[in-house]
Protein backbone atom coordinates (compact mmCIF):
# COMPACT_ATOMS: atom_id res chain seq x y z
CA UNK A 1 0.00 0.00 0.00
CA UNK A 2 1.00 3.61 -0.46
CA UNK A 3 2.95 5.05 2.46
CA UNK A 4 4.21 8.59 2.85
CA UNK A 5 6.46 9.50 5.76
CA UNK A 6 7.37 13.11 6.46
CA UNK A 7 10.36 14.31 8.44
CA UNK A 8 12.37 17.46 9.04
CA UNK A 9 9.94 19.55 11.02
CA UNK A 10 10.90 21.39 14.17
CA UNK A 11 11.10 24.74 15.89
CA UNK A 12 12.83 27.69 14.29
CA UNK A 13 12.95 31.45 14.79
CA UNK A 14 11.36 33.81 12.31
CA UNK A 15 13.62 34.28 9.31
CA UNK A 16 15.08 30.81 9.65
CA UNK A 17 14.93 27.82 7.34
CA UNK A 18 13.82 24.20 7.42
CA UNK A 19 13.89 21.40 4.87
CA UNK A 20 11.08 18.88 4.96
CA UNK A 21 11.37 15.44 3.41
CA UNK A 22 8.76 12.87 2.42
CA UNK A 23 9.73 9.25 1.77
CA UNK A 24 7.29 7.44 -0.49
CA UNK A 25 6.73 3.71 -0.90
CA UNK A 26 4.13 1.46 -2.45
CA UNK A 27 3.77 3.51 -5.63
CA UNK A 28 5.59 4.08 -8.89
CA UNK A 29 6.88 7.42 -7.68
CA UNK A 30 7.83 8.88 -11.02
CA UNK A 31 4.31 8.56 -12.42
CA UNK A 32 2.50 10.89 -10.05
CA UNK A 33 2.36 14.52 -9.13
CA UNK A 34 3.16 15.16 -5.51
CA UNK A 35 2.42 18.02 -3.20
CA UNK A 36 2.69 19.61 0.21
CA UNK A 37 -0.21 20.89 2.26
CA UNK A 38 -0.38 22.36 5.76
CA UNK A 39 -2.90 22.77 8.53
CA UNK A 40 -2.64 25.34 11.28
CA UNK A 41 -4.58 24.98 14.56
CA UNK A 42 -8.23 25.83 14.05
CA UNK A 43 -7.85 26.21 10.29
CA UNK A 44 -8.57 24.07 7.25
CA UNK A 45 -5.82 22.21 5.45
CA UNK A 46 -4.37 24.42 2.71
CA UNK A 47 -2.29 23.90 -0.40
CA UNK A 48 1.39 24.79 -0.19
CA UNK A 49 3.13 23.51 -3.33
CA UNK A 50 2.95 20.83 -6.02
CA UNK A 51 5.37 19.26 -8.47
CA UNK A 52 4.82 17.34 -11.68
CA UNK A 53 5.87 13.69 -12.07
CA UNK A 54 9.05 14.65 -13.89
CA UNK A 55 9.83 17.53 -11.56
CA UNK A 56 9.86 19.94 -14.45
CA UNK A 57 6.83 21.90 -13.37
CA UNK A 58 6.03 23.36 -9.97
CA UNK A 59 3.21 25.42 -8.48
CA UNK A 60 2.99 27.37 -5.25
CA UNK A 61 0.42 29.09 -3.12
CA UNK A 62 0.86 32.84 -3.43
CA UNK A 63 2.06 33.32 0.14
CA UNK A 64 4.86 30.78 -0.36
CA UNK A 65 6.21 32.00 -3.69
CA UNK A 66 9.83 33.04 -3.44
CA UNK A 67 10.27 31.51 0.02
CA UNK A 68 9.49 27.81 -0.47
CA UNK A 69 10.92 25.40 -3.04
CA UNK A 70 9.48 21.98 -3.81
CA UNK A 71 11.65 19.29 -5.38
CA UNK A 72 11.83 15.53 -5.86
CA UNK A 73 14.44 12.91 -6.64
CA UNK A 74 14.54 9.42 -8.12
CA UNK A 75 14.97 7.86 -4.68
CA UNK A 76 11.23 8.29 -4.05
CA UNK A 77 11.67 11.39 -1.95
CA UNK A 78 9.87 14.69 -2.00
CA UNK A 79 11.29 17.83 -0.43
CA UNK A 80 10.17 21.26 0.67
CA UNK A 81 12.86 23.85 1.33
CA UNK A 82 11.39 26.62 3.44
CA UNK A 83 13.27 29.91 3.83
CA UNK A 84 12.40 33.22 5.47
CA UNK A 85 9.94 31.46 7.74
CA UNK A 86 7.26 33.49 9.47
CA UNK A 87 5.21 32.77 12.59
CA UNK A 88 2.17 32.32 10.35
CA UNK A 89 3.92 29.38 8.70
CA UNK A 90 3.42 27.43 11.92
CA UNK A 91 1.40 24.32 11.04
CA UNK A 92 1.51 20.58 10.53
CA UNK A 93 2.88 19.94 7.04
CA UNK A 94 1.59 16.97 5.04
CA UNK A 95 2.94 15.18 2.00
CA UNK A 96 0.32 14.29 -0.63
CA UNK A 97 0.11 11.93 -3.58
CA UNK A 98 -2.93 11.90 -5.86
CA UNK A 99 -3.37 8.57 -7.64
CA UNK A 100 -6.42 8.42 -9.92
CA UNK A 101 -9.25 9.72 -7.73
CA UNK A 102 -7.59 8.91 -4.41
CA UNK A 103 -5.52 11.16 -2.18
CA UNK A 104 -2.83 9.70 0.02
CA UNK A 105 -1.40 11.54 3.02
CA UNK A 106 1.47 11.16 5.41
CA UNK A 107 1.12 11.56 9.15
CA UNK A 108 2.45 15.12 9.03
CA UNK A 109 5.40 16.91 10.57
CA UNK A 110 5.08 19.88 12.91
CA UNK A 111 6.71 23.18 12.00
CA UNK A 112 6.74 25.89 14.65
CA UNK A 113 8.10 29.36 13.92
CA UNK A 114 8.64 31.70 16.84
CA UNK A 115 8.63 35.46 16.57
Amino acid sequence: QVQLVESGGGMVQAGGSLRLSCAASGLTFGLYAMGWFRQAPGKEREFVAAISPSGGSTRYADSMKGRFTISRDNAKSLYLQMNSLKPEDTAVYYCNARIAISDYWGQGTQVTVSA
